[in-house]
């Protein structure tokens, strides 16, 4: 039996975003009355057609795909990420006992994939699930959760893996436990020099229900020159 598991977060106006970045406006611009109004078909009797929303929204906003372009300046946006990196089997790996602001280093990404008899391959996409996902509309999720560290992001590169993800607001830790490390954005600066890209705030981990053995699906819009793109990411599954 197939299952597909949703992975991405809702998107409305009251959503829970990283420090300092606005949530979403999503409002009415146009109604179906006023539609219908319009166009003169109210007139003739047909006084509701087709409504349509004015959508404000940053582009770092809900479960998106981080282009090389979010730290180097004249890197490509989303429209130049390879869509065969954007499907292509998954990996998750267990980091949930992990405590907010800890760094994920190189070693623990060996041992977790030990843990589960598992050797990355190219062009596998890889999860690091932290839980945060099952807290996303609390305050803390801005802040409880651990992150990854440059060198196990490019320990994975080295293995063929380009694109990575997780459950947390941000691929790198907390920005507290960054200026307490004083080790900032290390993850997300490895695109300075590496054709990589990662996921943020992606959810419902724990349902995909196993390790690997499943497909990805993780199409960002294509978005011209922003420095992210919103995500509808998918697993499929095979029971």
């Amino acid at each position: 039996m197939r299952r597909i598991v949703d992975l991405s977060m809702p998107v409305h106006n009251d959503m829970v975003t990283f420090p300092r970045v606005p949530s979403p406006a999503l409002c009415v611009y146009e109604s179906h009355t006023e539609f219908a109004e319009r166009i003169g078909a109210a007139a003739h009797g047909v006084d509701s057609l087709t409504a349509s929303y004015l959508i404000v929204v940053n582009d770092h906003v809900g479960t998106h795909l981080d282009a090389r372009k979010h730290i180097v300046p004249d890197a490509g946006g989303p429209d130049t990420i390879p869509l065969e990196y954007c499907i292509s089997d998954g990996v998750v790996l267990d980091f949930t006992h992990k405590q907010p602001g800890d760094i994920i280093s190189a070693a623990e990404i060996e041992e977790a994939l030990a843990k589960i008899s598992y050797e990355v391959k190219e062009r596998d996409i890889v999860l690091i699930h932290t839980g945060a996902g099952a807290y996303n509309t609390d305050e803390r999720y801005r802040t409880d959760h651990p992150g990854m560290s440059a060198e196990a992001t490019r320990w994975l590169i080295e293995r063929g893996v380009r694109l990575m993800g997780c459950d947390a607001i941000t691929f790198d830790p907390p920005v507290w436990a960054m200026f307490e490390k004083k080790k900032f954005w290390e993850a997300h600066r490895v695109m300075w020099d590496e054709e990589y890209w990662h996921l943020e705030n992606l959810m419902n981990l724990d349902q995909i229900g196993r390790s690997h053995g499943f497909q990805l699906i993780v199409m960002p819009v294509k978005w011209v020159g922003t420095t992210a793109a919103p995500v509808r990411a998918v697993a499929i599954v095979e029971d």
